[in-house]
């Protein structure tokens, strides 16, 4: 096994591959890169314990949280001096580590890339990647190739111009790729999913590639006396603990025992005092997207007018008709007549009712009264219109009122796929980005989110986005110092908001949780590593496995892959209950079958199903945990 990279991915997937799947992993990294950028992770470290340092007297909290604070820093620095860190103690135990600049034609060949099984090419650049997995289809064609593209589309293109190349090179047909099969990821599609179901309290776990729809949803502990309706399957028990704010989102770890993955059936009732997550739908539906919101440049009828000028229109017509039933009650002419004499009046053209009855001509009045009425609100309504017209291509302000959102810091890959992700879900959304030039501003822009231009560690850019209003922060910029500053002056604001950072590795984010967590007991507070969360599905892909996504359980990660019945005895020739085993795997569906397989359903060689596994059963099933190719 071969992985090429220049940030902590490479290093989390060398490190899954060698401890989950036994595999010889050889790691090509840039120069200095040997630990996962140890000076710029050393100065991240350091740089937050002078940060907590200068904001430990500002956050202003009771006497024991500063003590937190300080215990928060002291763990930093021995993280920083003492610690290994999440990725540099793991990486050490790589086989093979080579430093070069870029993936040339030479440093693969150097790497082994001609006799390799497989190559994953995780750079931050996707023309890197493209560029590197052109040349080593070139070194060898039956390798499998599995890419890192933020770009969707392209992925798409990119893994069938491949595996083309791969059929030609081997004079194999187009269908019988086989182990020379092309594999197009992204960090950003897998993590998104699981930040935002962290972030929001009872939002649902959702996993949904080529029309497969899964769904997973929380559940708090049961009540004494209560029975729990547990769905189609239990996917994990919670070692949720009676301080934990959370409920269902267990404790991160810090309990006495951690989650219980894919448990027995027999051992969920027994289970009280802990939450759950349980499987709510298994279902095929080819091209039926996630419903998403309004977007594009032109906005909603409803949105082109204030509240207040749409009300000024809605009075202004009702005083139209009225004096239009009025004249018709007063001269007894047909109703239409009454109404189109009326508008005439109202806009001054129509005759003055000389010789009139008295009652027609006070009618006569009032509609040119209210006509002098109309003309400005209609000059009020074409000005606002063009405004919004103008303005449905430029960055939206928070509006006034505003509450209940979340506030988003950073507008990167990560954070671009996060705000998709919440406008899928209905969800109120304010970004802080500091980069005029980010990408995810266009998203933005057609999503017609209010964004905030400004560093977040200045005074004022949090207020502007409504933090003292706001149901969550999700802090996903590439700085651990800028989540960190961000989550600490939001909490001084707020001490009760709902907070997830995004750190670099999971050591860190363990420690900066279990500080946060004893200096706000009362507030919901989880740290996520994107590395973490992506690596298992990188690592399954890289020995053939179509994962299909995963979702985080506390700090560990439950998978969902497609896996072919034939060659898996574990599998082939049992029920779907026989071929179940507690904590490891469990079959959920047949591929292509509308209809859930019943537990006696006796699974055959033909089949390819889909089931939740561990990291280590996944490793265990594939037959790979104790060989090295």
């Amino acid at each position: 096994m071969v992985v090429c990279g220049d940030d902590g991915l490479a290093h989390r997937l060398a490190a899954e591959l060698r401890g989950v799947y036994g595999a010889q992993v050889t790691l090509v990294v840039p120069a200095g890169a040997r630990t996962a950028r140890p000076p710029v992770v050393g100065r991240a470290r350091a740089a937050s314990v002078a940060l907590l340092d200068r904001v430990n007297a500002a956050v202003g909290r009771a006497a024991g949280n500063g003590t937190g604070l300080a215990g928060l820093g002291t763990g930093l620095a021995g993280l920083g001096s003492g610690g290994t860190g999440g990725s540099g103690g793991e990486t050490a135990r790589t086989d093979r580590v080579l430093e070069a600049a870029e993936p040339t034609e030479a440093v693969l060949a150097d790497a082994g890339v001609d006799r390799a099984a497989a190559l994953a090419l995780v750079y931050d650049d996707d023309e890197t990647n493209i560029r590197a997995a052109l040349t080593a289809r070139r070194l060898n064609p039956r390798l499998r190739l599995v890419l890192r593209l933020y770009n969707r589309r392209l992925g798409q293109h990119i893994e069938e111009l491949l595996d083309q190349a791969a059929a030609l090179a081997t004079g194999d047909g187009p269908d019988s790729v086989g182990d020379a099969s092309t594999t197009v990821l992204s960090d950003a599609d897998t993590a998104a999913p699981a930040l935002v179901a962290t972030a929001v309290a009872g939002t649902r776990k959702v996993v949904q590639t080529d029309g497969l729809l899964l769904r997973a949803v929380e559940r708090p502990p049961l009540a004494p006396g209560q029975v729990a309706d547990h769905g189609l399957r239990t996917l994990a028990l919670l070692s949720a603990t009676g301080g934990d704010p959370a409920g269902a989102d267990g404790s991160e770890g810090g309990g006495e025992r951690g989650p219980q993955l894919l448990p027995d059936e027999a051992d969920v009732p027994g289970a009280t005092g802990c939450g759950s997550i349980v499987l709510e739908q298994v279902s095929y539906a080819a091209g039926q997207p996630l419903p998403a919101g309004r977007t594009g440049v032109v906005p909603p009828f409803a949105s082109l007018f204030s509240r207040r000028l749409r009300w000024s229109l809605a009075g202004l017509a009702g005083c139209v008709i009225a004096l239009a039933l009025a004249l018709w009650l007063v001269t007894g002419i047909h109703p239409l007549g009454a109404f189109y004499l009326t508008l005439l009046d109202l806009f001054a053209i129509d005759e003055p009712a000389l010789g009139k009855p008295l009652g027609r001509q006070i009618l006569q009045l009032l509609s040119g009264l209210v006509g002098l009425l109309l003309l400005p609100v209609l000059l009020a309504a074409v000005l606002e219109a063009l405004g919004t017209f103008r303005t449905a291509t430029t960055l939206r302000k928070p509006p006034r009122g505003l509450g209940g959102h979340v506030v988003l810091l950073g507008l990167g890959k990560i954070g671009t796929r996060v705000l998709t992700r919440l406008r899928e879900l209905h969800i109120p959304v304010v970004c802080v980005e500091a980069d005029p030039e980010a990408r995810g501003l266009a998203t933005a822009r057609r999503l017609r989110v209010p964004v905030v231009l400004g560093d977040v560690t200045q005074e004022g850019v949090l207020e502007a986005a409504k933090i003292h209003r706001a149901h969550a922060l999700l802090a996903v910029t590439s700085a651990d110092t800028t989540n960190l500053e961000a989550v600490l002056y939001a909490r001084s604001v707020r001490p009760d908001l709902r907070v997830l950072l995004r750190l670099y590795d999971d050591d860190f984010a363990t420690a900066v949780y279990r500080t946060l967590r004893a200096a706000h007991p009362r507030a919901v507070t989880r740290s996520r590593s994107v590395t973490h969360l992506a690596a298992p599905a990188f690592a399954g892909a890289m020995f053939g496995r179509q994962i299909l996504g995963a979702i985080p359980v506390e700090r560990e990660v439950l998978l969902f892959a497609a896996v072919d019945v034939d060659g898996h005895p574990q599998l082939e020739g049992r029920s779907v209950a026989e071929a179940f085993r507690a904590g490891a795997w469990r079959v959920l569906a047949l591929e292509g079958k509308q209809q859930q397989p019943s537990t006696d359903h006796v699974l055959s060689a033909g089949d390819r199903v889909v089931l939740a596994a561990t990291r280590q059963g996944l490793a265990e099933l594939l037959g790979h945990h104790h060989r090295t190719p």
